[in-house]
């Protein structure tokens, strides 16, 4: 599976198959971003990153205080005003509150948001265990079996044939990894909003930080996830059939088997280190 860092680099899609699907293939070629690597970028995203990083990995543990100001700076080369925005920005995510006079502390763990997408993927880092990963898939079970079976009910004809050439398009990047995670993550995300269900669908940016992180965590799989169209392929078929039980059946089964990609993937990595 492809390496999910460094910088993005947008693709152009074919015009005439822009024409024929522009939805389904503008929408994979806007996520190539979020899959190379931060949709943010430059100094602030270092600084918040650094921070959101330290707090997670428990260098700052609750209850201290956010190291000077002064000393942040002048490592980044940051302005005062622009760490400020940083500790607005971890303050929104329930990771850090301001007082005056006592300074910046972080905040006790169960106040953090963990479905913001940057907690998300400060939280699943190169040093997530199998056990820890469970609880993406479990948050991911919750919420795509449902989301697939109202999509059998409620997509329409042309929702169905942007899926299709989602589909397409990971059966022709094959065993390339980084060519079939774009339309992969873009297929999960279309099944979201053919639910029909506005607040299912807002929740396409948690599931595609989900997808992220299991794209990372499988990132030394030389078998790439192209094992995974037949599963990819039963979805379009159940959902074409109007059968959410079926639909349902075949995303469980999809999720099953990228659960069991990431666990075997962190414990050959753990045995690479002994």
């Amino acid at each position: 599976m492809v390496c999910l860092i460094g910088p993005g680099h947008d693709s152009l899609v074919n015009s005439v198959n822009d024409m024929k699907n522009g939805d389904a293939l503008s929408r994979a070629s806007r996520t190539r971003p979020r899959i190379e690597g931060s949709a943010r970028s430059g100094l602030h995203a270092r600084l918040l990153n650094e921070i959101g990083l330290s707090i997670v990995r428990g260098e700052l543990v609750p209850g201290d205080q956010l190291p000077n100001g002064d000393d942040w700076s002048a490592a980044f080369g940051a302005s005062r005003t622009g760490l400020r925005e940083v500790v607005k920005v971890l303050a929104g995510k329930g990771m850090v509150e301001m007082r005056p006079r006592t300074g910046t502390r972080v905040r006790p763990r169960k106040d953090w948001n963990f479905l913001d997408p940057d907690v998300l993927l400060w939280r699943f880092s190169a040093r997530t265990t199998a056990e820890e990963a469970r609880s993406l898939f479990e948050l991911r079970r919750a919420i795509e079996p449902m989301a697939g079976a109202l999509a059998a009910e409620r997509a329409s004809t042309e929702q169905i044939a942007e899926l299709r050439a989602l589909l397409d398009e990971m059966e022709q990047a094959g065993s390339d990894g980084e060519r079939f995670a774009v339309p992969d993550l873009a297929f999960h995300q279309a099944i979201l909003h053919m639910s029909g269900n506005e607040l299912i669908g807002s929740l396409s940016a948690l599931i595609e930080t989900a997808l992220v992180i299991s794209f990372r965590l499988t990132d030394d799989n030389p078998a790439g996830q192209v094992h995974s169209l037949g599963l990819h392929r039963r979805i379009v078929e159940t959902i074409e059939q109007r059968d959410p039980a079926a639909t349902t059946k075949a995303l469980i089964a999809l999720l099953d088997g990228a659960e069991e990609d990431v666990r075997a993937s962190l414990e050959a990595r753990l045995s690479r280190l002994k």
